[in-house]
């Protein structure tokens, strides 16, 4: 039976659900259209991983394998909004809020002894991080802004600031010892079972993964960060950014990146503070208190220790004789490198260099900035955008062109498929992978603490990659362009498969090149000076940074994007678009009952999935009701019904008012489906009669604080209250009914 799944998430996402959602229930029940919620969020994930310790209403199915399992089935139809990718911190913060909520969790166990220990830490484990887009991916991604967002940008542009010549603001990247130097890379001739293992300096062999399963054709790569050069490094870029007088910010993936990343982000923590871990380093350590977790999570911890005053005292004085730190909230005293998860590089990149490359100091003003990124594989993409900007000045949104994205990220494809096979190095040896026959595939010479890891890349992925690139190519007539290095050993296989794969396909008259990351991205901004497109056809780290960083310029959000993820196995799993800001705009909720949350996203995939159910279901009512919500988006974005950013203004409720009023009156005025223009003609005129009386109740709350009972697990009823203020409104929805 085809049904929508309309996943709850976290955070602002889930919120907006509590108002959007009896909305599309409402309109799609009126359509004989099917539609179910699954709960993915951060909560439900950490409460389904233990339903012995939960009683029989606590308990909370592992919808997140569920809907796993129908990502690989013709019948999938699943709408994703944004959801949390858990920090170590994060995860800590939702285990003691459920525990407050009375469910019986254990402890995140930091450093686990005992087999029970070690048997909870694992399933911790497989909450954290990106847990949710891995196992829904059953395909790679077409994500682009739709043709009514871009006309809108154009004109109704965004502010940019403006870009002077003389900006001292850079990257700085290793280049060398890095995880993009020292990879190796082989291609699976034969279906095999491989073994991960650590060879120290006497013989002593250590299995760190027993069974890695690949395929005939899979890509397989393994490579290393060396700690000590990159120690070395971030001593240099601190002394540089003083040297400068600009400001440090380091920019990491923690969430994503959930094994390699906090650990990086720990070395910068004590890079930046030496003197801090030179004399209480063990203290802290024996403490269980971890750099990884940050600045903030040391702070808070350290007060309970014999010298917790003298170890404050050194981070004040470690802070007063470094260079200035970049700011998450200089208000509130939060650095860059207060908390892993606060700085994202694919949100924190684009915004630095929107706003004329500057991050804020703890000053309150805007500085120059040496943005540190140690790995080198992506790091020259910013740099060459940085350096356009530098040379011709800020991008115009009124005149600039496109770059969507075809993404590699099917089956967990590349880095972000890493984190089981990511290890740090327990001592000096040797870290090689190896087939069922005993022979050596790859292998690194490794010292204690070098973070290395393996990743995978199958065949069917890669070949489904070519084939929407070539088939986005030929719908949209723009140049594809595989961004992709041959002087790096995973690229240069990649390179050698789609080179295989592209005479598979119709190019003729067709444009597709490949072109190393950098000179790709010179050669995307050289076209959107032009007001050109052109196709970024990405691994899944580039992916992820593209579909920021693009639509950020251009738009001035990447929330507003169209992202269809076509299975492999027919079926179609459609995203909302990015979640970044999305802490920001809760904390503006509780304090002043006001949502700025954005559900354009939510809109622009709601048309693919109710046409998609058009075509499973045979119901040609879900088709109309996609044309008209199609329509009826294009004249809220022209009529400017988004949210507005401060209390006075509509907000998300007031948002999806409007989305249902002109949704009404589509489907109201259209003539596809007599049953179904009689059915909505009241609403219709319900909804415009009552305009004002609508808004005035969704307004009428605002300004004041609001309960939702929870951040990682809202109360249902105090969100459905805090979420739906208008009586008016609901009424009329059930009218449908």
């Amino acid at each position: 039976m085809a049904t929508i799944i309309y996943t709850h998430t976290d955070e602002a996402p889930l919120l907006a659900t509590y108002s959007f959602l009896p909305i599309v229930s409402a309109f799609a029940g009126a359509a004989g259209v099917d539609v179910e919620t699954r709960d993915i969020s951060l909560a439900g994930r950490i409460l389904a991983q233990f339903p012995e310790r939960l009683t029989e209403e606590q308990r909370v199915g592992d919808h997140l394998a569920e809907l796993g399992q129908l990502a690989t089935t013709p019948e999938a139809n699943i709408i994703k909004l944004p959801n949390i990718s858990a920090s170590v911190p994060q995860l800590k913060a939702a285990v003691r809020e459920l525990q407050g909520q009375g469910y019986d969790l254990p402890d995140y166990p930091e450093n686990p002894q005992t087999d029970e220990e070690r048997e909870t830490r694992a399933k911790y484990d497989k909450v954290k991080g990106s847990a949710v887009n891995p196992v829904l991916r059953e395909g790679n991604s077409d994500r682009r802004a739709p043709a009514s967002v871009k006309n809108y940008a154009k004109a109704h542009p965004h502010r940019m600031g403006a870009w002077s010549s003389d900006s001292k603001t850079n990257v700085a990247t290793m280049g060398e010892r890095d995880f993009r130097s020292n990879e190796r890379s082989v291609v699976v001739e034969a279906d095999d079972t491989l073994r991960i293992e650590h060879v120290a300096a006497d013989g002593t062999t250590t299995v760190l993964k027993e069974s890695v399963p690949v395929l005939a054709g899979e890509v397989v790569d393994a490579t290393f960060m060396d700690v000590a050069a990159l120690r070395r490094f971030l001593t240099e870029q601190v002394a540089r950014a003083k040297a400068e007088g600009v400001l440090f910010s380091a920019h990491l993936k923690a969430t994503m990146m959930k094994v390699s990343d906090p650990i990086i982000f720990g070395h910068v923590v004590q890079a930046f503070f030496p003197t801090l871990f030179e004399q209480y380093g063990e203290q802290l350590a024996a403490a269980g208190i971890s750099p990884n977790d940050g600045l903030g999570a040391l702070l808070s911890a350290v007060g309970d220790l014999p010298d917790g005053d003298a170890i404050k005292a050194a981070v004040e004085q470690g802070l007063a004789d470094g260079p200035a730190l970049a700011m998450v909230d200089s208000d509130k005293g939060i650095t860059n490198l207060h908390v892993p998860s606060d700085v994202i590089i694919d949100a924190s990149m684009p915004a630095m260099i929107r706003t004329s490359g500057h991050m804020w100091g703890p000053d309150g003003e805007e500085h120059d900035t040496l943005a540190v990124i140690p790995d080198s594989s992506y790091a020259g993409v910013y740099q060459t955008v940085i350096d356009d900007c530098r040379a011709h000045g800020a991008f115009d949104p009124a005149t600039m062109g496109s770059v969507p994205n075809v993404g590699l990220m099917a089956k967990a494809a590349e880095e972000y498929g890493s984190h089981d096979k990511t290890f740090e190095v327990p001592a000096a040896g040797t870290v090689r992978v190896v087939a069922s026959s005993g022979d050596v595939l790859l292998e690194h010479e490794v010292q204690p603490g070098d973070i290395w890891r393996a990743c995978q890349t199958k065949d069917e992925p890669i070949r489904d990659w070519v084939k929407l690139a070539v088939s986005r190519a030929r719908a949209t007539g723009a140049p594809a362009v595989f961004w992709l290095d041959e002087t790096r050993a995973h690229d240069a296989n990649l390179i050698a498969k789609v080179r295989e794969y592209l005479p598979e396909h119709d190019t003729e008259g067709l444009t597709i090149e490949i072109m190393a990351p950098a000179e790709a991205t010179a050669y995307s901004l050289e076209r959107i000076r032009r007001g050109e497109d052109t196709i970024s056809v990405t691994g899944n780290v580039l992916r992820d940074y593209n579909t920021d960083l693009f639509p950020i310029l251009e738009l001035g959000t990447s929330a507003k994007m169209l992202s269809v993820v076509p299975l492999m196995n027919g079926g179609g799993l459609f995203e909302t678009g990015a979640g970044g800001s999305a802490p920001k705009h809760v904390q503006q909720l509780v304090k002043e009952n006001y949502l700025r949350w954005d559900s354009l996203g939510e809109f622009f995939a709601l048309v693919p999935s109710l046409e998609l159910y058009a075509e499973q279901a045979g119901n040609p009512a879900a088709q109309v009701l996609a044309d008209a919500l199609d329509r009826a988006t294009e004249t809220f974005l022209n009529e400017d019904r988004s949210p507005t950013r401060r209390v006075g203004g509509i907000d998300n409720r007031g948002s999806h008012f409007y989305l249902a009023l002109y949704w009404a009156q589509e489907l109201a005025g259209q003539d596809d489906d007599a049953a179904l223009a009689e059915k909505f003609r009241p609403l219709a005129d319900t909804l415009a009669a009552q305009e004002e009386a609508i808004v005035a109740e969704l307004n009428g709350v605002q300004g004041s604080p609001a309960d939702v009972g929870g951040y990682y697990r809202p109360d249902p009823a105090k969100a459905d209250a805090v979420m739906r203020p208008s009586r008016t409104l609901n009424e009329a929805l059930a009218s449908l009914g």
